[in-house]
């Protein structure tokens, strides 16, 4: 990486080391879907969302039907608070809704509002191209934007990174990341589901009078 800035300048040896990440995590539950539940998500009711299609049902990890999926779901939540995070705090889902992107439909760039950390999960076959999910690095008007070169974009200057989706995924980030999905550019429809969730128990501390039991 290291080049001189003029004729003559010595190069000297630098390091560059990362300072915050962030992360997201992928784990595979397909071995909790269940047919059954594949056509019961299928067959909800949706409506216009914008220009991708959302359920009626907000709540579709309460139904009794999705307890195998809820309880997979809040596993891997368990283990992204523990592991990643690092937190004693337990994540559990608020809203959970399906969303199917038409041929020739994508979805617009956002984050998750009054969440932590939001998911999607890819519950059934993907159509090819899957239609990958973009994480863009910054969600607010810029200023000042340096085109970054695409022969040198690496994790630190990377202005948006693109997670390929395959049936079974289900993906954690956090909500406050600017997201979007690309056009669906297969004849078939893209299904997922999306949610958000928030932190239970107690943050803070009584002694220092922060104390807020969740």
């Amino acid at each position: 990486m290291s080049r001189a800035t003029h004729a003559g300048t010595k190069q000297r040896a630098y390091d560059v080391k990362p300072l915050f990440a962030e992360p997201y995590f992928v784990t595979n539950i397909k071995d909790a879907i269940t047919p059954k539940q594949v056509k019961l998500i299928k067959a909800l009711k949706m409506h216009t969302n914008q220009v991708n299609q959302i359920s009626d049902e907000l709540y579709l990890f309460r139904r009794k039907e999705m307890r195998s999926i809820s309880d997979a779901v809040h596993a891997a939540l368990a283990t992204f608070a523990k592991e990643v995070m690092g937190i004693e705090q337990a994540l559990e889902v608020t809203q959970s809704w399906s969303l199917i992107n038409p041929p020739g439909v994508g979805m617009h760039g956002h984050t998750h509002s009054n969440s932590l950390v939001s998911g999607s999960l890819y519950y059934t076959e993907m159509p090819d191209p899957p239609g990958n999910m973009i994480f863009e690095r910054h969600n607010t008007y810029q200023q000042l934007e340096l085109a970054v070169n695409d022969n040198r974009q690496n994790i630190y200057n990377a202005p948006r990174n693109a997670i390929v989706p395959k049936e079974g995924d289900l993906v954690l980030f956090s909500s406050k990341l600017q997201h979007y999905v690309e056009e669906n550019g297969s004849a078939q429809n893209r299904h997922s589901i999306a949610f958000n969730s928030f932190v239970r128990g107690t943050i803070g501390s009584f002694r220092d009078v922060s104390e807020l039991k969740l």
